[in-house]
């Protein structure tokens, strides 16, 4: 393995994960200054029923209008954020626990996995240029994020055997996009999950 490889796989990817710890440390105190209210209109219904419903949305395609007659929506959802779980695991797996990719059946698990995600990228990215209404409400953020995101899984793919030996660029561009990614996330659209259980948890208190 050359340097610049081990330097990527650790220092670099150590302190692309710091920065972006800190930038959302910051954004939390950001948050947790604004103090909630009592809603004028209480709730109908229990609140923490309310809270533990409105948490679990995301696990209930069926309680949403668009997920529930449009199921291909809630699919493309699901196979994008596991490809996501899956490329994330791999950059830990591949410095600190390189053995679990020398079985095959784990290689390709994860291979399949992130190639799927890749497909759902591109497949959104396709319908956000055709589809004139989705096009009108997009941003530049939009479009970069998810053509990064596209990237990622692609060398994603390439990268998880961690036959450095062969080939070290597979490696190479896959944590050098993971950097990238680790410290534009906390300014992206990404971020979005950042305040899931906040808003999840107002919606849920307020709406009962």
């Amino acid at each position: 393995m050359s340097d610049l490889l081990r330097i990527l796989e650790n220092e670099v990817q150590i302190a692309a994960l710091s920065f972006m710890a800190v930038v959302y440390i910051f954004r939390l105190i950001w948050l947790f200054r604004f103090v909630s209210k009592r809603e004028r209109t209480y709730a109908a219904g229990s609140e923490k029923a309310g809270i533990l419903y409105s948490m679990m949305n995301v696990a209930m395609p069926w309680a949403m209008e668009s997920t529930r007659k449009r199921p291909g929506f809630y699919a493309q959802f699901v196979i994008f954020h596991i490809g996501i779980g899956a490329a994330i695991s791999a950059t830990f797996i591949i410095p600190y626990w390189p053995g679990l990719f020398e079985i095959k059946a784990v290689v390709l698990l994860f291979q399949l996995v992130i190639a799927a995600a890749l497909i759902t990228g591109l497949i959104r990215l396709y319908r956000r240029i055709i589809n004139r209404s989705v096009r009108l409400i997009s941003t530049m953020d939009d479009y970069f994020s998810l053509m990064m995101m596209i990237f990622f899984f692609a060398a994603g793919v390439l990268a998880v055997p961690n036959r450095y030996e062969k080939s070290e660029w597979p490696l190479i561009v896959f944590f050098s996009l993971t950097a990238i990614l680790l410290v534009y996330v906390p300014f992206s659209k990404i971020c979005h999950y950042l305040y899931y259980p906040f808003t999840r948890y107002f919606l849920g208190k307020t709406s009962g």
